[in-house]
Parts: structure tokens; C-alpha cells; sequence
């Protein structure tokens, strides 16, 4: 099925054009001059765990996220944002928004959204959602374990280096599960036209909070401070959390050594070895 019939029968409008955008993913444009974004996924269970994610995520307190146009085993067609610029004043009400999308809570740690599959995915790796009442023993095992022998067996790391993971510190405040959105790299903040980060592309799950903003500097986010600082005032952190960046940070690190190699792998072994 192209992009234009995907839309087409996702939407039930015809499509005048299109314009892709990277990967499995493109912009149509409707007969009604609408405008939806269209993606197609090939891992199972992808497009259902990103339809529940989006929906367990549009909290109105929260950040914003694109409705939902319709949905089949592998395509997805959602609303299209108009993008815009980042700024200083978009990204403190961001962090603001995005406490309370932490603080609506999740069922447990490592829960799926309603209606969302356990096997999910993060990108293109799996992701298995397993439910548990301690964050410290999940975290451990299907965050950073699981993901160090993937790695492993990718070739990115020896057996050897991957046992380093065994000996981490898993540590951090005693606090309920957070509603996460579970891939919150800079890349799916949308800043929009609106003057409003919008969010993208989720894998959500029940977790810790800090694991979404250790997600968000670790590959840069714009003006993370701003975010950080608004983020505070309206839920204050616990006492050390920026000594478990480094942790939250294994998680992510481990899925793209899995994905792309040595480099991440240096990287993730690197905050590790900090961690004993």
C-alpha cells in the first residue's frame, strides 16, 4: 500500500499529494486541504503501541499530542502540527506540562498503556512491557540487563563487557510510577507553531520520571535549563537526581549500541563503570 492509500483509507478523504519525510514516514495532504502525517511500521505491534501510547499520554494538563486520524496493523496516520522554533518561554511551559503528565501516574512500573501491547517497541527494538511493583529489580532486568545482552550479541560489546552492567547501582527515590513517554530524546519534542512542545513518537510505559529527562539531555534538548527549572517548581525533584542521570541514561545508551554499535556501547560501559 503506498502512503496516499494509506491515507486514504485511514482517513476516508483522497490524497492530492505527498511528501516524505524521513524513513516510513510522510506527510499527505487531503482533498479537504487537511494535512495528516502517515507512517507505516513493520515491527509487530508498533502501530497499536504507539495509537495507546499517544492516547494514554494526551492528559490535559500535559503536553500536547496528535490525535490519532486512524490506525491498522501497520499503518498510522495521525494529525499534522505545523512546526515552529523553539524558545525560552514554549520550553518552561513544557516542563511544566510534562510534570504533570508524570504525576497522572501509571498502574506500576513497566506497565503498557490501556489497550497497549507488552511487546511494544522503542524505535526499531523490541520493547517488552512487564509490570512490576519495584522499579529498582525492573529497571535492572529489562532495562539495562536485557538490553546489554542484545548488545552483545549484536557484537557492539563482549559477553565479558556486558557482565559490567551486572554490577551497576540501581538506586533512586522511592516514588510512584510515573506516566512516561518512555523515548524523550530531543528529536521527539515537536516544537510547533503554536508556541507549544508538542510530543512525538512515544513508547510509553510506567517508570521513573527521572528516566524521561535523563532521556532528554542526553542528546541535547533546546533550552534544557529553561525545562529543567520549570519542571522543579512545579514537581520538585528528589535530592542526587542529577548524580542518576548517568543511570537513567544506561537504558537508551544500551538500545542504540544494540542498534549502531561500538561508539554507544563505549558510552553506555563508560556510565556503568561510574555507577559500581
Amino acid at each position: 500500500m503506498t502512503p496516499e492509500a494509506a491515507a486514504e483509507h485511514l482517513t476516508g478523504t483522497k490524497a492530492v499529494g505527498v511528501r516524505q519525510l524521513g524513513g516510513a514516514v510522510w506527510e499527505v495532504e487531503l482533498a479537504d486541504r487537511d494535512r495528516v502525517v502517515v507512517k507505516r511500521h513493520d515491527e509487530p505491534n508498533a502501530a497499536l503501541a504507539e495509537v495507546a501510547s499517544l492516547e494514554w499520554l494526551a492528559v490535559p494538563e500535559g503536553p500536547p499530542t496528535p490525535s490519532v486520524r486512524g490506525h491498522d496493523g501497520r499503518w498510522l496516520a495521525i494529525d499534522r502540527v505545523e512546526p515552529g522554533r523553539p524558545s525560552p518561554r514554549a520550553a518552561e511551559e513544557f516542563g511544566r506540562r510534562l510534570a504533570a503528565l508524570h504525576m497522572t501516574g501509571a498502574p506500576a512500573f513497566g506497565a503498557p498503556p490501556p489497550g497497549g501491547p507488552v511487546d511494544a517497541s522503542i524505535g526499531l527494538m523490541p520493547m517488552r512491557n512487564v509490570a512490576s511493583g519495584n522499579w529498582a529489580d525492573w529497571f535492572a532486568e529489562h532495562r539495562i540487563a536485557h538490553y546489554a545482552r542484545l548488545a552483545a550479541d549484536a557484537g557492539a560489546m563482549t559477553a565479558a563487557e556486558a557482565r559490567t552492567f551486572e554490577d551497576v547501582r540501581v538506586e533512586a527515590p522511592d516514588e510512584p510510577p510515573a506516566r512516561l513517554h518512555g523515548d524523550l530524546w530531543s528529536g521527539n519534542v515537536h516544537w510547533a507553531a503554536d508556541g507549544r512542545a508538542w510530543l512525538i513518537d512515544p513508547a510509553a510505559h510506567g517508570g521513573h520520571r527521572e528516566s524521561d529527562l535523563a532521556m532528554l539531555a542526553l542528546f541535547g534538548c533546546p533550552h534544557l535549563d529553561r525545562v529543567l527549572a520549570a519542571y522543579d517548581e512545579a514537581a520538585p525533584l528528589a535530592a542526587g537526581w542529577r548524580d542518576r542521570v548517568p543511570l537513567h541514561q544506561l537504558f537508551p545508551l544500551l538500545v542504540h549500541a544494540a542498534l549502531f554499535g561500538r561508539g554507544y556501547a563505549r558510552q553506555a560501559l563508560s556510565a556503568a563503570r561510574s555507577l559500581r
